[in-house]
């Protein structure tokens, strides 16, 4: 399928170094263990080994104190942080915790003092000691905190703290246990999950590639997001572990997974979705399968349904887990007026501290309802602090973020028809219609940790914005459901539309359940068009906005469809953008042009409009530049232009004759010369080697070319004039070898992808039949065919190998 740049999604910031601890001196010694000689263990060897890379466990509690102590010095460090002694007593005490018939008050109190001074250390952000390693050349030196961590997973204490944590789910509590007790082992739990996390956010994703291949501990923290106390923690642990692995996690392994769903408040189920995520996306490299030839070979290689996709089953299957995804998104923020969110920095600036810690913010959603408010169980101070009401907001509108998200890649997957059911009933486009103006566009929560940019990347009312604008693609790219953008009238205005025009109505409007539409004055569609005209030039949203309005317009073209958005100005606001503003970024200029080709397709009144923007032929020279620097994003508008070309001189004969004459666009296409400078720029910008789905339109744009010359008997023409520009450049074959190519791979690519050729067939109104025999004849092993590449390439002796003819010389490529 053709499209434009998808956003990516962020991943883990700290990347653990591989260099990170000096290769640690060998040192032999004695111990004497529990009354009983045992051989020499050499301390530094089974050190050394786990920072190169072995995951041999190390058993810290049969290594003398005084040997831990000296192992410091030994590896370089400046002073001692008492790191490994420390990871040592933690294991003796969780070791006598677990012992049946010792008594536990003094190793859980030691247990839990061991983890909160750790828990501080990963999470200081006192940087007046520095404690330096030493680094090789080039190498960057660490802080304090991270080398902290480095120490404490180098000694084994990882490893400790997991084996804490899992003693819940190998050994459960009985149901006679005793509330005490209990509540000991859920004090124990939590510490854990903190400390695991302030040890991934210094150490990295490693850690949790390493975390990840312990699947009972993925199934326990699932478990264990059931207690409201270790909620959150549980899924803040599973979020970095999930995200750093290759492998999607199966979600039938999780036997009480709807029953856990079930009893999730809106909060938790909002705050599951940071999980889900991840479990629901395709989580292979993009970097490894970024080309179309290696996408296909990583299709023919999967023997199996790739887990998300089975993943996205059992979530749209769990009762009434969409519907509650849209009430959550529909849900209006407490309070939220613009004018209050614009007067929110006094009363924030006193968190800007605390919300600086990542960990500080999650610990938002462990608040508590108390009658006269909410309040944070934080121990600052050991005072209740009051939870802010600007922090209230920020916290709801991280949950949409999230929720919209997680709606986005169900309606982008394989189950996309029933979740498009699901989401229609539930009036997921009217919802979040009513709270476009107060939640979505309009919502401003300037914090101090934005640095007054409220366009900052990472601020959410950006990324609510974000993922609102994706949701909108998603969910109307080709499909009929679009219409529910829509308010009753301006179903009506389609419909007067049509009249006029002495068209048809669209079936999908005549079968529409008019319930479910849009109930205020505007619909999302008006919105949108209105918010792209008001927006700065420079706006980060100007790309998904463009976006969100050119999937209602995907698929079969609709004359209705067209002058609705037509009559908004958008025509005139996106050429007067693409030909005044400078410094444009790629992402802009290819959704523009995108959505002016799905604005103008086979459109009269949209030429008409164009020319009185267009007024003079230094205007149109200026777009006509823009176009052709740009030919990568702007070729999905060439492809228009020789469209509707075609369109007109076939079926509306009297416009095609005033176009000619009066439009700059029609003029310029219309002579061949210009089709054949585009065609050459079309297939010199792409090999197959470098195909993606951001540049594969470039080859289809040059088959409409070549497939309306063929219709016309000038393909062999244009053949030959290639090979003509070859001969002038003096490179033989560059076009040709590369077009031939690129036609053997298409023919190869689109074979079995029944979604992406009906897009096609679609989108240019011809049917696909037509296009693979366009191709046919072009790739045809016949020689002697003037409308077979082949036929010129033998000319210059530059036939494939395999189509060689070794017993004529004439066919030798010398």
């Amino acid at each position: 399928m053709e499209g434009g740049p998808q956003p990516k999604v962020p991943g883990p910031a700290n990347q653990r170094d591989p260099g990170q601890i000096k290769k640690i001196k060998r040192t032999h010694t004695s111990t004497c263990i529990r009354g009983r000689h045992r051989r020499s263990i050499n301390v530094y060897h089974m050190v050394n080994n786990r920072h190169f890379g072995s995951r041999t466990r190390l058993d810290i509690c049969k290594l003398p104190t005084e040997l831990l102590e000296a192992s410091e010095k030994n590896i370089g460090l400046e002073r001692n942080t008492g790191i490994p002694v420390q990871v040592k007593e933690m294991q003796e005490a969780a070791i006598r915790l677990l012992s049946p018939n010792l008594p536990t008050a003094e190793p859980f109190r030691n247990v839990l003092k061991s983890m909160k001074a750790m828990i501080e250390k990963v999470q200081s952000d006192d940087h007046t000691e520095q404690l330096m390693l030493p680094t090789h050349p080039g190498e960057e030196p660490r802080d304090t905190k991270t080398v902290y961590s480095q120490l404490f997973d180098l000694f084994g204490g990882i490893e400790v703290t997991v084996d804490i944590l899992m003693q819940q789910f190998y050994f459960p509590a009985k149901d006679t246990a005793d509330r005490a007790e209990t509540d000991k082992w859920k004090k124990l739990s939590y510490k854990s999950l903190e400390l695991l996390h302030g040890l991934f956010q210094c150490l990295g994703p490693d850690m949790g590639v390493e975390l990840g291949h312990n699947n009972d501990l993925i199934l326990h923290l699932f478990n264990l997001m059931s207690d409201k106390s270790c909620f959150l923690k549980s899924a803040t642990l599973l979020e970095d572990i999930l995200g750093s692995n290759s492998n999607t996690f199966k979600l039938s392994d999780l036997e009480n997974l709807p029953k856990l769903i079930a009893n999730f408040s809106d909060e938790q189920i909002a705050n599951s979705c940071r999980v889900l995520s991840i479990a629901v996306s395709e989580l292979e490299s993009k970097d490894a399968h970024h080309t179309l030839p290696a996408q296909d070979r990583a299709t023919r290689n999967k023997a199996t349904t790739p887990v998300s996709d089975a993943n996205q089953k059992i979530l749209v299957e769990l009762p009434s887990f969409v519907e509650k995804l849209v009430t959550i998104a529909c849900q209006k923020i407490e309070r939220g007026t613009p004018a209050n969110y614009r007067n929110l920095v006094s009363e924030i600036e006193s968190w800007v501290t605390w919300l600086d810690n990542s960990m500080a913010f999650d610990a938002l959603a462990e608040v508590v309802n108390d009658e006269d408010g909410v309040y944070l169980n934080l121990p600052l101070n050991d005072i209740a602090i009051p939870l802010p009401q600007s922090i209230r907001a920020m916290h709801q509108v991280v949950y949409k973020v999230e929720v919209l998200y997680v709606l986005c890649l169900l309606l982008g997957g394989k189950q996309r028809q029933k979740v498009q059911e699901i989401v229609c009933t539930s009036k997921l486009m009217p919802g979040l219609n009513d709270i476009f103006d107060r939640v979505i566009w309009n919502c401003v929560l300037k914090s101090p940790l934005q640095n007054d940019n409220q366009n900052c990347d990472c601020s959410p009312e950006v990324a609510l914005k974000v993922q609102f604008l994706r949701l909108v693609h998603t969910f109307c790219d080709h499909h009929n459901n679009k219409y529910v953008l829509l308010t009753k009238k301006e179903i009506q205005s389609l419909e007067k539309i049509s009249a006029q025009a002495n068209i048809p109505v669209s079936e999908s409007l005549t079968t529409l359940d008019r319930s479910l539409l849009c109930n205020s004055n505007k619909g999302i569609l008006t919105r949108l068009a209105e918010v792209t005209k008001s927006e700065p030039e420079d706006s980060p949203f100007r790309f998904w906005l463009a976006r969100a309005i050119e999937s209602f317009l995907r698929g079969k073209t609709s004359f209705a469809d067209q002058t609705f958005l037509l009559k908004k100005g958008l025509l005139e606001h996106i050429i007067r953008h693409l030909l005044d503003t400078e410094n444009k970024s790629k992402e802009v200029i290819q959704s523009y042009f995108d959505l002016l080709a799905e604005l103008m397709k086979f459109n009269l009144y949209a030429y008409q409009r164009f020319n009185k923007v267009i007024t003079n032929e230094e205007k149109f020279k200026k777009f006509l530049h823009i176009v052709h620097s740009n030919i990568v994003d702007s070729n999905m508008f060439v492809r228009c232009m020789v469209l509707s070309l075609e369109h007109f001189e076939r079926e509306e004969r009297e416009n095609y004759d005033w176009l000619l004459q009066n439009c700059f666009l029609m003029r310029h296409i219309s002579r061949k010369e210009n089709r054949l400078n585009l065609l050459i720029k079309l297939i010199n910008i792409v090999n197959v080697e470098i195909l993606t789905q951001e540049n594969v339109s470039c080859l289809n744009t040059t088959i409409i070319f070549l497939m309306f010359a063929e219709r016309k008997g000038e393909l062999p023409i244009y053949l030959h004039d290639l090979r003509e520009e070859e001969q002038q450049q003096y490179r033989p074959g560059y076009l040709l070898q590369n077009l031939r190519e690129l036609l053997m791979f298409w023919q190869e690519h689109y074979l079995h992808r029944e979604k992406d050729c009906t897009a096609l067939e679609k989108g240019s109104c011809i049917r696909f039949g037509k296009w693979r025999e366009t191709v046919s004849l072009l790739t045809n092993s016949d020689m002697k065919s003037p409308v077979s590449v082949l036929h010129y390439l033998k000319k210059d002796n530059l036939l494939p190998e395999d189509l060689m003819d070794t017993s004529d010389p004439g066919t030798r490529v010398n």
